[in-house]
Order: structure tokens, then C-alpha cells, then sequence
């Protein structure tokens, strides 16, 4: 269950008094620096409904980021627990890594530094929602339309974090806007009923069949129902069961000591409490961790060796695993799901780690590069071309890789200078060729060449790319399947750099100079060097430029 509510939500909640229902509707269609929408537009057709239905609407259409913030804000001032809540929006949307945006009419490229004063953030429109638990619904209407975004932000809905009580409804502009129109004003219906007729349509959240949005018999409810003087008990009854956790029933007996439901309540919670995953999941989700909040836990347990199958911030069987094993080593109940204690432990667990990583790291560069040197000081520095292609076969990512490759082209043009035509001939069709049985074959035919030194040195090379082709083709394979976007390559890169591994041109690509600085970090640091990214190494590179 995607919603749960705590002790402070339901003892808030209320089913007497709808004093002051408050509605915001914005259709955001035309847009001065994007696409154009076709049915963003006729979200203002919900305007009327609703004002029938009983609601001070607050509405407005193609409205700038400032005007759309005052909207906003004139809404937080009105609502103020005592009524239901609407929001109704249909345009652009942003996603980021730290939660979705509704895009004011005048946006232009924003990124994620701008999206605060070019948008207005879900996450707050959500929070202005739960202050009327059980009587808010947030509806959000999406078209397929470009629209430029600057770093960070991409176009569309990321999950939604829906806040406690609230009923989310997401899906086609056009669809949305109907839905607003011809069903959220259907009194005695619930939000989940209605969505029955609508597949087009998500609905998550508060999805309880057996509460009506608005009452069935027309009116407002009386504070006080004569008929029944236990219809809020009743009702309250009816949310807790609906939200179902242990705060919602002990809420429950907190407000209702002696009411209708005790024996019912008290029986729910020991059953939750005699089921330690389902009390574990609950004390978790009451958490709310962000996305952001679950791939910093997946990096942890990555960097402690406990392997969550992927840093998505989803905590599917892999992340739930990893979990289970770390609470095992660590003398937890090994329920896989965390509290604010374990998140706290295994944070600080990580942060050693990676600190204790990145000492044993520089230890082992500081031990390679004195090697490196000394071999080089006994072999390539001397310039002479014996040295310098030892230097190379030796350390072909090494210090000095690049210098050495520079000194070997004088010697190769005198060669071509000094070689017979036909040596050259056959030189240049081995070359054209470039495959292990060319340059073989060059030796053999010409086993004192100019360029025998030089074929004999690629013969190395493809031998060491044959023998590897499987491992390194499973390594690509695994960095294709991280599915980097630019932003992060640049990180990579950024950090590659910054560490002094000489990456080249910090531009997103991937290019022989990134790769051999992705293999001098993964040696440094004793990963297995194969020039790729796997799940280990970024999660390295990540903690590190977090530690610098």
C-alpha cells in the first residue's frame, strides 16, 4: 500500500465539518519558449462543476511561473483543514532527481538550478493536499510535446511522492480534464469507483471504494448527524481500516477510548505486532524516504560489498536482500526493511568504508607509480626505442604511456625512410589489415623489417584483446546496461580529472583517453580493470567525490 497515514494525520482527520471546500484549477497550454498542448487548455472546464458543486475555485490559464506561484500561494492561505481540496493541472512537467515540477507558461530551458523560480514543485502542492486527509485529490494531466530542459531535468512524471490522505490521478491531458469535468463532481462516488470508467487513467494514493468524494445526498455532512450519533466514529473507523497500519488503529483508540470499534482496533494491532515484516514495512513507509534517500542507502550497501542489484532508488529483491544481509551481519531482525537507527548505522558504516577505501587506494597508487617510475627510469627514459616499447608493454596506462608513444614516432618515420619499397609495402597492406593473422604474417615474410619491432608489439596487443574479448565484452555490456545519461558521464569524467587519470575532454564521450583513465582508477583502487563502468566503480566514484 503506497499510503500510509500517521497518529498527527488522523487525528486531523474529520468527517463533520467541510467548511471551506477550495479548489485550484490551471491549464497551461500555450507556452512561449516550448510545444504548444491541444488539451491542456480545456482544464478551465472543471472550473464550473466545481464552483457548482460547492467550491471557491481559484483558476487561471497559460499563467507565467510568478503568477502561477500567487495562485499557489492564495490556495495554501485558504486551505485550511476544515474542507476538501482540489487540484487540477494539465502542461508541461519537469523531473529531476529530487521530485517532479509544473511549468509556469514562460519557462525557458530551465535546469535544475532554475526549475525553482520557472515551476512550482509537486512535492508542495502535495503538502498544501494533506491538510485534508481523505478529502484531497490531485489530478495532473500530461502531453507528448517537446519542451527543452537545461542539466538535470528531463520532460515528464517521475513517481509521484503522494502525501498522506491524498488521491492521486495522472494520465492524458485530455482524458484528465474530462475526469475533472464529468466525474470528480459525481456526488456519493468514490475516487476509486469513478476511475473504474477511465483505464486511461493512474490513480494512486488514497484509493478507498467505500468513501465517497462528496456525499451522496447533496449536502454538505452535518457536524453532528442526528440520525446517527456515531457516523464520524464510524466514518474515522473507516479510514483507519482503510489505512491500515499500526498508527492509524492506535490513533484510532487515542481518539475513540471507548468507541464502537476498541475490540477491533486492539486485535489489528496484535496481529500487525505479531507479524514482524508487516510492523517492519510499516515503520519503514512511515519513514517516507525520498528516491534520492533510497540510492543514497543502495550506495552504502553497495560500498559495504552487499550488492542491491542497481542504484534506481526502488527497493525491489535485490535492495531487500542486501538489507536482509547487512541486518544479519550487524545483529538486526533480518526483515529487510530499515529504521531511522539502521539508515543511520549503515550510513556511518559506508562513510568509514569509503574513507578506508580511498586510504588503501592511495597506498596502492603511491606503491604502482613508484614502480611505474623505476621501470621507467631503467628502460624508456634513456629514449632509446628497446626501452621505450619494454616501458609500454609493461605499462601501457602507465605515467609515462604518452610520452613513450610521442618518442616511438621519430623512430618509426626514420624506419619508413630507411625500409625497401616492398618492406613498406607489405608493412602498409599489414596496417591496412590490422588483424593478429596480418601483422603475423609480416613477420614472417619479412623476419628482418624495418617494422618487425613494431608488428611483433600489435601481435602482443591483439593476442591480450583475444584472450580478454569475452570479459570485455560482458564488461561493456554492463555499463550499457547502467544506462548513463550525459550529466553523469560528465561526473565521471569530472571526477577522473580531478583525481589527476588524464580523461581527456570532459564532454560526456567516452573516448581511448576516458578509458585509460577509467583503468588506472579501477587498478589503483584493485576493481577489476577493464576500462568499463560497472555498478562497483561508479559507486566508488561516487563516494569519492562526496569524501573530496
Amino acid at each position: 500500500m503506497r499510503f500510509r497515514a500517521s497518529i498527527a494525520a488522523l487525528l486531523m482527520m474529520s468527517v463533520p465539518v467541510w467548511a471551506a471546500d477550495v479548489a485550484l484549477v490551471v491549464g497551461n497550454a500555450d507556452y512561449a519558449n516550448g510545444s504548444d498542448l491541444s488539451d491542456a487548455g480545456r482544464m478551465l472546464d472543471a472550473v464550473a462543476p466545481l464552483e457548482e458543486a460547492g467550491f471557491e475555485v481559484l483558476s487561471g490559464a497559460d499563467l507565467s511561473a510568478e503568477a502561477l506561484a500567487s495562485l499557489v500561494s492564495e490556495l495554501n492561505a485558504k486551505v485550511d483543514g476544515t474542507g476538501r481540496v482540489v487540484i487540477a493541472l494539465a502542461g508541461h512537467f519537469g523531473k529531476s532527481l529530487s521530485g517532479n515540477w509544473f511549468l509556469g507558461a514562460d519557462a525557458d530551458e530551465p535546469d535544475l538550478v532554475a526549475m525553482g523560480t520557472q515551476a512550482v514543485p509537486l512535492d508542495v502542492l502535495m503538502e498544501i493536499a494533506a491538510r485534508a486527509p481523505g478529502g484531497a485529490v490531485v489530478t495532473l494531466g500530461t502531453e507528448d510535446a517537446e519542451f527543452e530542459y537545461g542539466a538535470g531535468v528531463s520532460a515528464g512524471l517521475d513517481e509521484v511522492d503522494v502525501s498522506q490522505g491524498v488521491a492521486l490521478v495522472t494520465g492524458p491531458a485530455g482524458d484528465v480534464v474530462d475526469f475533472a469535468t464529468d466525474a470528480l463532481t459525481v456526488k456519493g462516488q468514490s475516487i476509486a469507483n469513478a476511475l473504474n470508467a477511465w483505464p486511461s487513467l493512474q490513480g494512486s494514493g488514497f484509493m478507498a471504494p467505500l468513501v465517497a468524494f462528496l456525499p451522496g445526498d447533496g449536502a454538505a455532512p452535518p457536524e453532528v448527524p442526528k440520525a446517527d450519533p456515531d457516523a464520524e466514529q464510524k466514518a474515522f473507523w473507516q479510514v483507519t481500516q482503510d489505512i491500515g497500519t499500526l498508527d492509524a488503529y492506535e490513533a484510532y483508540l487515542k481518539r475513540h477510548p471507548d468507541g464502537l470499534f476498541v475490540g477491533d482496533a486492539r486485535g489489528a494491532i496484535d496481529r500487525i505486532k505479531a507479524q514482524p515484516l508487516v510492523l517492519a514495512e510499516q515503520n519503514e513507509e512511515a519513514l517516507r524516504l525520498s528516491r534520492d534517500r533510497r540510492r543514497e542507502i543502495q550506495r552504502a550497501l553497495s560500498l559495504l560489498d552487499y550488492d542491491p542489484k542497481g542504484i534506481d532508488g526502488i527497493f525491489g529483491p535485490g535492495s531487500r536482500g542486501a538489507i536482509r544481509a547487512w541486518q544479519n551481519v550487524n545483529g538486526e531482525d533480518a526483515t529487510g526493511f530499515l529504521t531511522q537507527a539502521q539508515i543511520e548505522r549503515l550510513g556511518a558504516q559506508a562513510d568509514r568504508r569509503a574513507l578506508e577505501l580511498e586510504a588503501e587506494a592511495e597506498k596502492r597508487k603511491i606503491e604502482i607509480e613508484r614502480k611505474d617510475r623505476a621501470y621507467w627510469r631503467a628502460t624508456g627514459q634513456g629514449g632509446d626505442e628497446t626501452g621505450l616499447r619494454a616501458y609500454l608493454e609493461r605499462y601501457p596506462d602507465g605515467v609515462f604511456a604518452e610520452i613513450a608513444t610521442q618518442r616511438l614516432e621519430p623512430f618509426e618515420e626514420a624506419r619508413r625512410a630507411d625500409a625497401a619499397e616492398q618492406d613498406r609495402a607489405d608493412w602498409d597492406a599489414a596496417e591496412s589489415v590490422g588483424s593478429l593473422a596480418a601483422y603475423e604474417g609480416y613477420v614472417q615474410a619479412n623476419s628482418e623489417g624495418a617494422f618487425v619491432e613494431q608488428a611483433r608489439a600489435k601481435i602482443a596487443e591483439l593476442k591480450f584483446e583475444a584472450d580478454n574479448a569475452e570479459a570485455l565484452d560482458a564488461a561493456q555490456r554492463n555499463e550499457e546496461r547502467l544506462g548513463l545519461n550525459d550529466t553523469t558521464r560528465k561526473l565521471v569524467e569530472g571526477r577522473l580529472e580531478a583525481l589527476g587519470l588524464k580523461p581527456g575532454a570532459v564532454d560526456g564521450v567516452f573516448d581511448d583517453d576516458t578509458r585509460r583513465a577509467i583503468r588506472r582508477y579501477q587498478e589503483a583502487r584493485n576493481l577489476t580493470r577493464t576500462g568499463f563502468l560497472n555498478q562497483q566503480t561508479v559507486v566508488r566514484l561516487l563516494a569519492d567525490s562526496v569524501l573530496r
